[in-house]
């Protein structure tokens, strides 16, 4: 890296931390005239410009606060702490950013791509105080370790960076599309075998298979209960020797979520006996996502379960796993929205559950219908596998592009050549030199 300097952040920027006018009720305004008001929530992970903000300040706030001007870097400095965003308006930040004042002999994007380097935060992270909340401070972030290079350099960094992105966020882009497209398919598969168009029987004049009944679903079970638990802590326990209680964190669609388990004590488990799970039960969730299910496996047998509805096939009627991919499909789900109660979150009880009519095939075309699903959702279960693991490794060579760049390790020869030949090329160490004249 000839021609670079090490320097540190607070050699070659001023930085500043914002406040807050208190009581901040006081000074918030819908005036017109108000004073941009710049919130983390004004922020995304997305977004590297801010350029609007939800709230403002009277323009008298100002004198407790900071204000900032378009071009100005800012850096989140608590909780999610070590973000950098480029002002794209005026306004005034709290004291839970920081903020870096424009410098023309340093190209913007290449300090906030710099300071959103893997190589930045990871000084970020170590030095970071607080015991529970991790924060910066200005000192902090001045003491940081920064790699400076001629100007024409970093303009060369961030052409490379900012084109290798946009190949990586295409890419990205089409994966998504990608996934998206597999949920509507694997929708749709359910959504065929309980129309009849997986198996092969004879259809009667309304397009319904031949020997196929329409029941409630409660005739079609033995039992449809809420798992509900007496709520005093003694019967909870902290030990994981304790009995597991199903919540709707751990029912996921035809799996069980094994992580983010409570547990009852011996005393709880014995008090709330109507809860305790049997192997075949159908496990439904209901708020949140109502009709969200899985089965209970043999594993989990004995379980509790908290709050989420429990019904129990009659076996010579309905298969678990049959009335499991029922509840997940999009025919059910659309029954549960509408039988849901609530306004601001559906909640799915047993009277609307057990009124719910499901057209029931005899046993045997239910196995056959369920090895169609399973044939068709295998396959969309590996690809979306390989999407996932596709996207990680984008999240991956993103963070090995930005390391690249601020060791120095992205330009060629014949880049940095060329850079050489621009007629504002000089050795960092001059440009440093002049940044700490002008800086004082």
């Amino acid at each position: 890296m000839v021609d670079w300097v090490e320097c540190k952040l607070g050699e070659v920027f001023l930085i500043e931390r914002g406040g807050s006018p208190r009581p901040i009720k006081e000074f918030v305004t819908t005036d017109a005239n108000g004073v941009n008001w710049i919130k983390i929530g004004d922020a995304t992970n997305s977004s590297k410009y801010i350029k609007s903000t939800i709230q403002k300040i009277k323009p008298s706030g100002l004198k407790k606060s900071r204000e900032v001007f378009p071009g100005d870097l800012i850096l989140s400095n608590s909780m999610s702490f070590g973000r950098p965003y480029i002002m794209g308006i005026m306004g005034a930040i709290h004291d839970g950013w920081l903020v870096f004042r424009e410098n023309r002999h340093i190209e913007k994007d290449f300090i906030y791509h710099s300071l959103g380097s893997p190589t930045t935060f990871n000084q970020f992270s170590k030095n970071a105080k607080g015991s529970t909340v991790k924060n910066l401070n200005i000192k902090i972030v001045e003491d940081v370790d920064f790699l400076l290079p001629p100007l024409p350099i970093q303009r060369a960094i961030v052409s490379k960076i900012e084109s290798l992105f946009s190949s990586l966020d295409s890419g990205i882009a089409d994966l998504k599309k990608a996934q998206a497209q597999l949920k509507i398919y694997r929708q749709a598969v359910l959504k065929k075998a309980f129309e009849g168009e997986l198996t092969s029987r004879e259809l009667t004049k309304e397009g319904i298979p031949k020997d196929w009944n329409l029941l409630q679903l409660k005739d079609a079970c033995e039992n449809i209960k809420v798992g509900v638990v007496i709520k005093p802590a003694q019967y909870y326990t902290d030990s994981e020797n304790g009995i597991k209680a199903f919540r709707s964190a751990n029912v996921r669609e035809n799996r069980i979520n094994d992580t983010n388990w409570v547990y009852f004590n011996k005393e709880g488990h014995k008090v709330n006996k109507r809860t305790q799970l049997s192997e075949g039960d159908v496990l439904i969730v209901r708020s949140g996502y109502p009709g969200t299910s899985c089965v209970v496996t043999k594993d989990f047998a004995g379980c509790n379960a908290i709050d989420i509805l429990i019904a129990t096939p009659n076996l010579e009627l309905i298969l678990p796993n049959f009335l499991c991919a029922f509840n997940n499909s999009p025919l059910a789900k659309g029954l549960f929205s509408k039988g849901s109660r609530g306004v601001a979150q559906k909640h799915l009880n047993v009277g609307v559950y057990s009124k719910l009519s499901i057209l029931l095939p005899p046993i045997f075309d239910q196995k056959q219908i369920l090895k169609e699903i399973e044939s068709r959702l295998s396959v969309c279960d590996k690809v979306d596998k390989d999407i996932k693991d596709s996207l990680v490794k984008a999240t991956a060579l993103r963070q090995s592009i930005l390391k690249k760049a601020f060791e120095g390790k992205l330009l060629t020869k014949a880049e940095i050549e060329k850079c050489k030949q621009e007629a504002d090329y000089e050795p960092a160490s001059v440009l440093l030199e002049r940044i700490r004249k002008e800086k004082k």
